[in-house]
């Protein structure tokens, strides 16, 4: 169990979105916060069995939560490795390897959707046994997809199971794949609900009718389950709303019909600008079609602004970073989603961390007991040197890091976590990036003197 401890001389933002409270003490005590301010330290006053951590001159706060990850991915750099190049037992081990690195970033919890095989729920379970060390976890098992959803298009098989999905296609189908999940031990249930067709031009579009939809959460809610889904237009976040959906993710496009459905619904928002914001801001250093740069960037400029008039209109934004993937690798970048929140959807940084904290509870199916510093809380903690308030960007500096406590237990940020090696055949191997024609390969001179030949 996790020693006593107390935590002085920092100033206390509380998750609330109350204000920041300057040199106040925090108790923990088995696992749970304790007491605050006058009482803490008068509590721990005398007792020489509770640790002692300095704080003064920096921001203690909650822990991170991040309502949108794929830690079971091994952070791919396309479909096809992601589907085909690793096998489920090496997939476990290398999403254990990973789960280090989340909680070195400041983020104790996490959303873990749809994931490879059901690896994300033993990942769950592992860490809850300490097995594995890794942030606290909630688990979705395979997205349920038709056969036209998705992002992978002709990889995605006509039905059955291909990597993180299971295609389904009529009532009794969803509802049999629901259950047997809930059986297995998801906390979430996931839907693709738009999708890229190769033969069809432009962003993805909504690949499940209404009633499907409505199937789904009617049959997770009769199991006490909650329903998150994939949205990148309009009229799929309309609908999701309707039918009665707990989380939608992205939201991309948003219209005023379907900002109005979510607000009627309840439905809380997580749009996970940050793997859209590193394609767009480095997406050349690794590689990614140039074309598709300003298309990403025009993604986040527009979304956002609806995303700022649902938060106005007081629909919970979640923060979630879609970390997993090559381009956001694990333990990189989660608290980038405060900073593109705070740039492209009007939030202040209080409401930011309020979005990565006090809101994250509801992807972890724990309102009342996480994301934020009151008494009774689970006691995750994050003591970070610097003002958050006057610059997010803060929080994505490791070297800020300054104290990370899950559950009570303050986590080793020193001890290094060796380097992976990629084992040959994990991921793809191209010959070329592109058709090696004359005209590419040699100059004008050089085609000129062959043309004398």
């Amino acid at each position: 169990m996790a020693a006593d401890a107390l935590i002085t001389g920092g100033t206390v933002l509380d998750g609330t979105g109350a204000a920041p409270r300057p040199d106040e003490a925090v108790l923990l005590s088995e696992g749970r916060i304790a007491a605050v301010g006058a009482q803490a330290t008068a509590t721990a006053a005398d007792r020489a069995d509770v640790e002692r951590i300095d704080a003064r001159g920096k921001t203690v706060m909650p822990g991170l939560i991040d309502a949108h990850t794929h830690l079971t991915f091994g952070e791919p750099t396309g479909n096809d490795e992601l589907f085909y190049h690793r096998t489920e037992a090496y997939s476990s081990m290398l999403s254990a390897y990973n789960s280090r690195k989340v909680l070195r970033a400041g983020v104790t919890s996490v959303l873990d959707a749809d994931c490879l095989w059901n690896i994300a729920v033993e990942l769950r379970d592992a860490i809850e046994a300490g097995i594995v060390e890794g942030p606290s976890m909630k688990a979705g098992g395979n997205a349920l997809m038709t056969s036209v959803g998705g992002t992978a298009g002709r990889l995605i098989n006509d039905e059955g199971r291909t990597g993180y999905a299971t295609v389904v296609h009529n009532r009794d189908g969803m509802v049999r794949e629901i259950r047997r999940q809930i059986k297995h031990g998801v906390d979430w249930i996931k839907v693709h609900v738009t999708g890229l067709i190769p033969s069809l031009k432009g962003p993805e579009v909504k690949v499940w009718s209404f009633d499907e939809l409505k199937t789904v959460c009617d049959a997770a809610h009769e199991l006490h389950t909650p329903v998150v889904g994939h949205c990148r237009n309009s009229q799929s976040t309309l609908e999701c709303a309707q039918a009665g959906m707990d989380l939608i993710y992205h939201a991309s496009y948003m219209d005023e019909a379907a900002l109005e459905a979510v607000v009627e619904s309840g439905s809380a928002l997580c749009p996970t600008f940050t793997l859209l914001g590193n394609l767009a801001d480095y997406g050349e250093k690794v590689g990614t079609a140039p074309e598709l740069l300003d298309i990403f960037r025009a993604e986040i400029d527009t979304t956002g602004k609806m995303i700022h008039k649902a938060h106005q209109a007081g629909v919970p934004i979640l923060a979630g970073s879609e970390t997993g993937f090559a381009v956001t690798p694990v333990g990189e970048w989660h608290a980038r989603e405060l900073e593109l929140l705070v740039e492209y959807a009007g939030l202040s940084p209080m409401e930011a961390i309020t979005a990565a904290t006090a809101h994250g509870a509801k992807a972890m199916r724990a309102e009342g007991e996480v994301g934020t510093l009151e008494v009774g809380k689970r006691a995750d903690v994050l003591v970070v040197d610097g003002d958050p308030l006057r610059d997010i960007r803060v929080l994505q500096d490791r070297e800020r890091i300054h104290e990370v406590i899950q559950r009570g237990a303050r986590v080793d940020l020193t001890s290094p976590i060796p380097q992976r090696k990629v084992y040959p055949g994990e991921q793809v191997r191209f010959l070329a990036a592109c058709p090696l024609t004359r005209a590419y390969a040699l100059s004008d001179d050089q085609l000129a003197q062959l043309a004398q030949v």
